[in-house]
């Protein structure tokens, strides 16, 4: 793979997915919000982690079984156009 490929292909990885895009845009519409423990191998969790991976989102334990999801500041920037 060439210098200029390999470019454009980190450039592809590093711009978010429809889903994550969705996910960021609510919680800049509502704010915080709570997830459930037990969504394990659900596209919810998939996407969750795919965010926290790239750092446009941040958990924390919220009670008994959910998690409290807020979005960074990394996370705000993916959701103004370009």
């Amino acid at each position: 793979m060439t210098p200029a490929a390999n470019k454009n292909k980190w450039r592809i990885v590093n711009e978010a997915l429809p889903q994550q895009k969705l996910l960021l845009e609510l919680l800049v519409m509502s704010g915080d919000i709570a997830v459930a423990d037990d969504s394990t191998g659900t596209i919810l969790e998939r996407t969750l982690n795919e965010c926290l991976e790239h750092g446009w989102i941040e958990t924390r334990m919220f009670g008994a079984g959910f998690h409290k999801i807020s979005i960074t500041s990394k996370g705000r920037d993916k959701t103004k156009p370009r």
